[in-house]
């Protein structure tokens, strides 16, 4: 059985964040990772109120069986933590990674000399900033992580998953002379327009300070700077960050080993597909309690153990 603490930490700006750390069987100090979730109001698990994705809380209990523990946390405003969602930047959730980190660190239960990152998509690309900052590192794991930047990503989504939308839908936008590339286009050009960091768009608040950062961040400087061992993996069903990314990222990387995997039948959320790997897949997955699939957890498993010298 592992155990479960729960901790909490400061962020950047001072609010309190809440956080799980998974620790191994057995006495420590443990090596340890800390994992960063994805995109949206999603809290430590990667959990949202409206689906309950449990990628990190996966991967956190996997490591765990390995021999590994590990901290993820709430994002600001999210679940236990502090603060207010709407108005953090993406420079803000990369200050809180650093600040995870140094919590995590800091737990006597911890072994701070061999310590990984690892993050799944947005957590993916400040998982390669915190990792190009931080050579101490053992490995950074970069699951579903773009290349390019966060506008690039998000004009690749629109052209891929249009066609899996249902024929009469497809149909509705042609007779309207709508496309979901248009409809981009023209929220793109409003939020560069916007000032500070909330505004309603549309009807909804929308927290505009992250998305004008996140349309703007190129992860390929960072990636250039790593100096510790990577694992990038992504799903080759992945309709929300390209596939492709994973070259970029092994071309990108010049100064450390790079260790590469695109899944089979995998989507976005880490879980087998035997369909197009849509995001309209993901409740029915999630409702039928379908898990991570067995290949990412070993892959990513595999790889952190022989980072932190952990024995298969």
């Amino acid at each position: 059985m592992t155990t479960s603490l729960d901790v909490t930490f400061p962020a950047a700006d001072g609010h309190q964040l809440s956080a799980t750390l998974e620790l191994p069987v057995g006495d420590g100090p443990h090596p340890a990772a800390l994992l960063i979730v994805g995109s949206g109001e999603v809290d430590r698990n990667s959990d949202h109120p409206r689906l309950a994705l449990g990628v990190t809380r996966e991967l956190a209990v996997a490591l765990a069986g390995a021999g590994i523990a590990s901290l993820r946390y709430d994002k600001r405003g999210v679940a236990a933590s502090g603060g207010d969602y709407l108005s953090t930047s993406f420079d803000d959730a990369r200050a809180d990674a650093d600040a995870a980190l140094s919590a995590l660190r800091a737990q006597p239960a911890i072994d701070r000399d061999r310590v990984l990152v690892i993050g799944h998509s947005e957590g993916a690309l400040h998982a390669a900033s915190v990792a190009a900052d931080d050579p101490t590192l053992a490995g950074v794991g970069l699951l579903a992580c773009p290349a390019t930047t966060g506008e690039a990503t998000m004009r690749w989504q629109a052209e891929h998953i249009l066609p899996t939308l249902p024929a009469v839908v497809r149909l509705l936008l042609r007779v309207l002379r709508q496309s979901p590339e248009r409809a981009q286009s023209k929220l793109f050009a409003r939020v560069r327009a916007t000032e500070g960091a909330v505004q309603r768009i549309q009807g909804r608040k929308l927290n505009v300070g992250w998305l004008r950062g996140f349309l703007d961040h190129d992860p390929a400087p960072d990636l250039a700077r790593i100096r510790v061992p990577v694992l990038a993996l992504t799903g080759a069903l992945d309709l929300q960050v390209d596939p492709d990314d994973l070259e970029r990222i092994a071309d990108l990387v010049v100064a450390a080993p790079v260790e590469t995997h695109r899944i089979p039948q995998v989507n976005h959320t880490l879980r087998h597909s035997s369909g197009t790997g849509a995001p309209s897949e993901y409740q029915r997955q999630v409702k039928a309690g379908q898990p991570l699939d067995p290949r990412v957890l070993h892959t990513v498993t595999s790889w952190a153990g022989a980072r932190v010298s952990v024995p298969a």
